[in-house]
């Protein structure tokens, strides 16, 4: 019987969700058979891990401190295999802005995007100017080391944008503003490493203006539509295309690939999760139920991916 330790909970602003993770994989480890325990991880909790000794660790850390490579780095100089991409892999995903330039230099489609750094600054007129003429209205502002949507914010005018760079400051000291795409937004969930198979295509919507934090975890203000009201065609392209993405990162067990389609069917990739949420309401769980993979099966899939990496 293998040991397997559950990281879950944390410190980020995601720490709720990872919480739900990490007790929806809990209980199907549990199911599959394997000695699992729970820890919520902290700066304190380091030691239990060395502790426990496990045989791997199924990571649902959800944000800073989890999905961004600082614990895939600590479970490395353990030796302790461990569930997802690894430490360059899950930092730059992390990072929108680092992952948009990796996309730019592979040539995956993407929205353009203006980068905010610490020098730019809201109150000067030719800073703003300068934004807006390259990215145009409305645009897209979002925190750059946030995750489920936090530090986001889709905005129409000067004002807007001002107020949402602000409020985005708040998350992170960087901030990318990206185009707007108006269209259709579909989800693709990847398993594997070397080889990698393509789970179903999921169509989201929302209540809210877009698929927020709110929409992401309230029952009943989004709808995962399975398969996507896209042809076959299109289907096999943003299947190839999130491929790409996943596969120029170097990304490995499981994460998602989130794109949106325009009203002339182009698809732009937006960003990957490394580590995507495992709660009830959650896109890869139900990707993975659409090709016949329960979720206990799936949690043991990536077990077993994250095995195969040591």
């Amino acid at each position: 019987m293998k040991k397997i330790l559950v990281l879950m909970g944390g410190e980020s602003e995601e720490r709720e969700v990872s919480l739900r993770s990490g007790q929806a994989v809990l209980q199907a480890l549990k199911v599959k058979g394997y000695a699992a325990i729970p820890l919520d991880f902290t700066r304190d909790s380091l030691h239990k891990v060395m502790e426990i000794k496990p045989d791997a660790v199924f990571i649902a850390l959800h944000g800073k401190k989890g999905e961004d490579g600082t614990v895939q780095g600590f479970l490395d100089l353990l030796g302790i295999p461990y569930t997802g991409s690894g430490v360059a892999a899950s930092a730059i995903c992390m990072n929108k802005i680092l992952c948009k330039k990796i996309f730019a230099y592979e040539q995956i489609p993407t929205p353009d995007f203006f980068v905010l750094g610490r020098e730019f600054l809201t109150e000067e007129k030719d800073d703003m100017d300068l934004l807006i003429d390259t990215i145009g209205l409305p645009m897209v502002i979002k925190a750059a080391g946030q995750g489920s949507s936090i530090g986001t914010y889709i905005v129409s005018d000067r004002t807007a944008a001002i107020e949402a760079i602000k409020n985005a400051r708040e998350f992170d000291n960087e901030i990318l503003a990206e185009k707007f795409i108006a269209g259709t937004e579909i989800t693709v969930s990847i398993l594997g490493n070397e080889d990698t198979q393509v789970l179903p295509l999921i169509e989201i919507t929302s209540v809210n203006e877009f698929y927020d934090y709110q929409s992401k975890y309230t029952p009943g203000m989004c709808a995962h539509i399975i398969p996507a009201r896209i042809d076959a065609a299109a289907s096999d392209e943003i299947a190839r295309i999130a491929s790409r993405a996943y596969k120029s990162l170097n990304c490995r067990g499981f994460a998602r690939v989130d794109l949106m389609i325009d009203g002339e069917g182009n698809p732009y990739v937006l960003e990957i999760n490394t580590v995507p949420g495992m709660t009830e309401m959650s896109l890869v769980p139900d990707a993975a139920r659409a090709a016949g993979m329960d979720f206990a099966q799936l949690v043991d899939h990536i077990i077993k991916l994250a095995l195969e990496n040591k």
